[in-house]
C-alpha cells in the first residue's frame, strides 16, 4: 500500500500506460510527436479527467471562474479545431493562476489539472499532466492515496474506451 504519491514516478507510469493504450512506442525520453496524431482524443480525455475534479476547486472558490472558463476554451478547440495560441495560452495560464495563493490542496491540484488539460491543444503531452494533477486532486480530497490510484485506473480505462470507440468509428467508415 503506497504511503504517498510520487509525481515523477506516477507521470512515468501514466506515460507508459498511455503509450501502450495508444499502441505507441515507449521510450525513456518523452517524444511529443509520438502522441501528436492522437491530440484531439487526448484532449477529450484530459478535459474529462480535469472536469471530474474541478468541483474540488469550485466548492472552495465559487467566485473564481477561471478554471471553468479554461475548460470551455478547450472544449471549443476540441469541437472546432480552431487554434489560437493567444487564447489557449491565456486560458491555461489563467487556470494555473487560479491555483496561486490557495491553500486547499485538492482545489490547487484541480486548477492545475485544468491548466494542463487546456495546454493539450498546444502540446499534446500536457494531457499527461492533466491526468497526474487530477489523480493528486482526488488523493488530496479524500486524504487517501489509494483513491488516487483508483482514479488513475479509471482514467486509463476511460482512455481505452475512447480509443476503442475511435477505432470502431474508423472501421465503420471503411
Amino acid at each position: 500500500m503506497p504511503e504517498k504519491i510520487r509525481p515523477v514516478k506516477l507521470l512515468y507510469d501514466i506515460r507508459k500506460s498511455v503509450s501502450e493504450i495508444l499502441g505507441k512506442p515507449f521510450t525513456e525520453r518523452t517524444d511529443h510527436q509520438v502522441f501528436k496524431p492522437d491530440q484531439r482524443l487526448l484532449a477529450i480525455w484530459a478535459a474529462e479527467c480535469s472536469e471530474r475534479v474541478l468541483i474540488y476547486f469550485e466548492e472552495k472558490y465559487p467566485d473564481d471562474g477561471r478554471p471553468r472558463k479554461a475548460i470551455e476554451v478547450l472544449r471549443d478547440w476540441i469541437a472546432t479545431g480552431v487554434f489560437s495560441m493567444a487564447v489557449i495560452r491565456k486560458a491555461s495560464l489563467s487556470a494555473h493562476a487560479a491555483a496561486k495563493g490557495k491553500t486547499e490542496a485538492a482545489a490547487v491540484f484541480a486548477a492545475h489539472a485544468v491548466g494542463q488539460a487546456v495546454g493539450t491543444a498546444h502540446v499534446v503531452t500536457h494531457a499527461l499532466g492533466a491526468s497526474l494533477y487530477a489523480i493528486r486532486a482526488v488523493a488530496a480530497h479524500s486524504g487517501n492515496v489509494n483513491d488516487g490510484i483508483k482514479e488513475r485506473d479509471w482514467q486509463l480505462e476511460r482512455l481505452r474506451e475512447y480509443v476503442e470507440h475511435s477505432r470502431q468509428q474508423r472501421s465503420d467508415l471503411l
